[in-house]
């Protein structure tokens, strides 16, 4: 799979659960759409990040990844400590000059 750079940090941050460095792979006016929730903005998704960690311990399992333009899928196994888990999810980001722009998490 080829994944761009900022996606392999991403995913370093999450598997780390450094959810520092997660929102740091966000521009300043970024989106992320998770479950029916909008967070906006680094200091939202560092937030969100952190408690769904805390609360799911989270692992990513990429899968596969498609490209169009500026926007990215990236399928991945999701487990954690949720009901149903694991669950394939699609994690559709748009990126530009290195920055995740948005997020948009759906199965």
């Amino acid at each position: 799979m080829d994944i761009p750079n900022i996606l392999k940090r991403l995913l370093k941050a999450q598997q780390e659960s450094d959810s520092v460095a997660y929102a740091d792979c966000f521009s300043e006016t970024a989106i992320v759409y998770d479950e029916g929730q909008v967070h906006r903005g680094k200091s939202e998704i560092q937030t969100w990040n952190r408690n769904t960690n805390a609360k799911y311990k989270t692992v990513l399992e990429p899968l596969d990844i498609t490209a169009e333009d500026d926007v990215y899928v990236l399928t991945s196994k999701v487990s954690g400590t949720f009901e149903g888990s694991p669950v394939v999810l699609k994690f559709r980001f748009g990126i530009r000059e290195e920055q995740i722009r948005s997020l948009e998490i759906t199965p």
